[in-house]
C-alpha cells in the first residue's frame, strides 16, 4: 500500500480539527505550533481559536515576543498563562523526564482555561517524527486528553516545514527552538540564573549570524554547537574573540565549541538510545 501523500495528511488533520470545533494551541512559536495554529485558524476560524503561551523562566524572551507577534498577525486571540513548574522539585532536579513535569504543568493549565472558555479540546504541534525521539512530553499530552493533529494525521517535521512554506510561515525554516532547561545536562539542577546565562549566550551568536546554535551548561562551562560547517568561521580570530569575551561576562569561566557539531537534543545521546514513544 502506497503512503499517503502531503496532500492526504494535510487534508486528514483539516478533517480532525473541523470534529473538534474550537479550541486552545499550546503555542510556543516554534515550527509545529506555529503551523498548527495557522491550520485551526484557516480550518475552522479565528473566532474558534485561542492561542495559549506559557510564560516561564525557560522559555527565551525573544521567542515570548515571536508568540505574540505571529498570533496577532493571524488574527487570533492570544492568552498568556504563567506557568508554575518551577515550584516542582522533579522539575528542578532535571531528571531524565523533566519534560513530562513541565508538559504535566502547562496541560493542567491548559484543562482549566478551556473548562473556563468552554473550549472543546486543547491542541499541541507534536508531529510525526517526535515518537522516535526521547519526549517525555508525549506521556503528559497523552494523560491530559491533548490533540496533536500533526502526528494524528501523520505529518512529519519536513511535511510541516514544507506545508508552512506553502502557506507564507515565516517560521518554515526557523530552526527548532526547545525550551532554555533543554541545554542543562540530566541530573544538573535547574536555576533560573543559569537559564539567563544560557539565553545571553544563545542570543549573542545569533546576534553575529549564528542562526542555529545552541549553549550547553556544564557548570562553569558552555559548551557551544554550531553547525560543522560553520565551526572555522566562529574559530577566526576576531569571531573566537567576541564570543569568549561575550560568554564570559554573562557567567561562564570556560568557553569551548563542540568539534562533532550542532545535533539537536545532543543532552539525550547519554540515555535515549533505542527508546521510541508509541503514538497515542
Amino acid at each position: 500500500m502506497n503512503s499517503p501523500s502531503i496532500e492526504e495528511k494535510f487534508a486528514r488533520m483539516q478533517d480532525l480539527l473541523r470534529s473538534l470545533e474550537r479550541v486552545a494551541v499550546a503555542f510556543s512559536a516554534g515550527v509545529d505550533s506555529t503551523f498548527v495554529l495557522k491550520v485551526a485558524r484557516d480550518t475552522i476560524g479565528p473566532e474558534n481559536v485561542v492561542a495559549v503561551t506559557a510564560r516561564s523562566d525557560s522559555l527565551a524572551a525573544a521567542e515570548f515576543e515571536e508568540a505574540r507577534a505571529l498570533a496577532e498577525g493571524m488574527g487570533v486571540e492570544w492568552v498568556v498563562v504563567d506557568t508554575e513548574e518551577f515550584k516542582n522539585p522533579n522539575y528542578l532536579a532535571n531528571p531524565e523526564n523533566r519534560c513530562y513535569y513541565c508538559k504535566s504543568e502547562l496541560y493542567g493549565q491548559l484543562d482549566r482555561f478551556i473548562a473556563e472558555r468552554h473550549l472543546k479540546a486543547s491542541i499541541c504541534g507534536i508531529n510525526a517524527d517526535d515518537y522516535d525521539d526521547w519526549r517525555p512530553g508525549i506521556q503528559a499530552a497523552r494523560e491530559h486528553g491533548v490533540h496533536a493533529p500533526c502526528a494524528e494525521a501523520g505529518l512529519t517535521k519536513q511535511d510541516i516545514r514544507e506545508l508552512s512554506a506553502r502557506l507564507g510561515l515565516p517560521t518554515f525554516d526557523k530552526p527548532a527552538m526547545p525550551c532554555l532547561s533543554s541545554r542543562i545536562p540530566y541530573g544538573e539542577s535547574i536555576t533560573p540564573e543559569k537559564l539567563r546565562m544560557i539565553e545571553q549566550g544563545e542570543a549573542f551568536l545569533r546576534s553575529i549570524g549564528f542562526r542555529e546554535c545552541r549553549v550547553r551548561h556544564h557548570n562553569t562551562l558552555a559548551r557551544i554547537e554550531l553547525p560543522a560547517d560553520q565551526i572555522s568561521q566562529a574559530m577566526e580570530p576576531d569571531t573566537r574573540g567576541r564570543i569568549d569575551a561575550a560568554l564570559r561576562e554573562f557567567g561562564y569561566t570556560y568557553v569551548a565549541i563542540d568539534l562533532r557539531g550542532f545535533r539537536s537534543g545532543s543532552l539525550n545521546e547519554v540515555i535515549a538510545f533505542g527508546r521510541r514513544q508509541a503514538p497515542a
